[in-house]
């Protein structure tokens, strides 16, 4: 990924994006995953229990999305991206220092509103401080941010094994601290939109198969962060050491996700959306068929880092054709449906294994991803009133989607107005 010095800002902005998408997601959110061992032995947690947390911890992250696209519209990215990253600090704080169950679940959740804070405001930032040629270039790096803090908080559990998971969590706090300091200086102030402008975007008919997505994604996605580790630990029986590194590659291998937005500009849409979705539903079966076999545990980490990770960029990107004239409020909109997602799957999967084991529960959530190939965009959709990879012409982008929505609604669609090329 480069930028040239005209693109300074968009180069700063990735690296805020990818550092912040880091923290929140990475270390706030799933860091549960991987410390999920050591937490049950701590606090004695059985496997539904562990299910219903899990799904808490979305509860709060939901609540900050119904609010982002309206506070956005108002108060610009800035305020709320900084709300995120002390949401991050400040729970994750209040979870190394945890004494019981209750001050743990406490900072679980507040961690985990910290994403539903900070990812939606960046596709505002985007818009605002990147050229258009780079905007999906931009917002596909990051989303790829998870990936970088879980290389990094693998071999940070690996050094802090046993009680010492409390000290990795209050290095956690520390780079939420350094990230949400180093956002005040680069993300931009005010709304740079009129104040009158309504925070929802319009619905449309050709949003539906973007959030169908964004559901069944969340629903495996959080399945797989939530008990891939106790699954590997279950069944393999080779010590403490085996998480860690298969959390290290996974994220080693999901970096390749910082470039879903070259991938889509390359292959399509539909062609990614079908491969990754093929990939995560791959990487959950063979957790599910043989959780102790090292080549297979291997080769999940290794199709599932870069799938998913593809796939966070991917929803922003596609849901950044379909909502451009709203792009933080239409990306809000679509993380709450992924938010239903993951608070559906915990819980549920969670009390299905604790009936049936965690591979038949793993076997199960592959079919769900594997429903989600029913979902992909179908071939010449239009986006925001413009084709696959046409760009808008100087003066247009404000009307396109006015009137795409037009169209959607039924509504004979009014000709773009002329435009002046003096």
């Amino acid at each position: 990924m480069a930028w040239n010095s005209s693109t300074a800002p968009g180069h700063r902005l990735a690296l805020a994006g990818i550092s912040a998408i880091g923290v929140t997601f990475g270390f706030a959110r799933y860091g549960y995953g991987l410390f999920l061992p050591e937490l049950r032995e701590e606090f004695g947690l059985s496997v539904s229990l562990v299910g219903v947390i899990g799904s808490a911890t979305y509860v709060g992250y939901l609540a900050a999305l119904l609010m982002v696209g309206a506070l956005v519209a108002r108060f610009g990215p800035r305020p709320l991206v900084l709300v995120g990253g002390l949401s991050a600090a400040v729970g994750m704080g209040l979870v190394a220092l945890a004494q019981g169950p209750a001050l743990l679940i406490t900072g679980l959740i507040l961690a985990g509103t910290s994403s539903g804070w900070a990812w939606a405001p960046y596709s505002d930032a985007v818009d605002r401080m990147v050229p258009t040629g780079r905007r999906e270039q931009v917002m596909g790096a990051i989303a790829s941010g998870t990936a970088f803090a879980v290389v990094v908080a693998g071999p940070l559990a690996l050094l802090a094994r046993g009680t010492g998971w409390r000290y990795a969590w209050l290095v956690f706090a520390l780079a939420a601290l350094a990230s949400t300091a180093y956002n005040a200086r680069v993300l931009p102030g005010g709304s740079g939109r009129p104040t009158s402008s309504k925070g929802r975007p319009t619905y449309r008919r050709s949003a539906l198969p973007l959030l169908l997505t964004a559901v069944l994604y969340g629903v495996v996605g959080s399945v797989y962060w939530s008990f891939a580790v106790e699954a590997i630990t279950d069944a393999a029986g080779t010590g403490s050491a085996t998480a860690p590194l298969f959390w290290s590659l996974m994220g080693a291998a999901g970096m390749v996700g910082a470039l879903a937005g070259h991938a889509i500009a390359r292959y399509g849409i539909r062609r990614v959306h079908l491969g990754l979705f093929c990939g995560i539903a791959v990487a959950l079966a063979l957790l599910g068929l043989a959780p102790d076999a090292l080549p297979a545990v291997v080769l999940s980490a290794l199709l599932y880092g870069p799938c998913f990770m593809t796939g966070s960029g991917l929803l922003a990107v596609w849901s950044y054709r379909v909502f451009p004239e709203k792009p933080s409020a239409g990306l809000s909109v679509t993380v709450f449906f992924l938010g239903l997602g993951t608070i559906a799957g915990p819980a549920l999967l969670g009390a299905y294994a604790e009936l049936h084991g965690l591979r038949a529960a793993f076997l199960l959530t592959a079919g769900i991803a594997a429903l989600a190939l029913m979902c992909a965009p179908s071939r010449g959709a239009r986006w925001g009133g413009l084709h696959q990879g046409q760009e808008p012409l100087r003066g247009q982008e404000q009307g396109a989607g006015t009137r795409t929505a037009e169209r959607d609604r039924g509504r004979p669609a009014r000709p773009p107005r002329p435009v002046d090329r003096r």
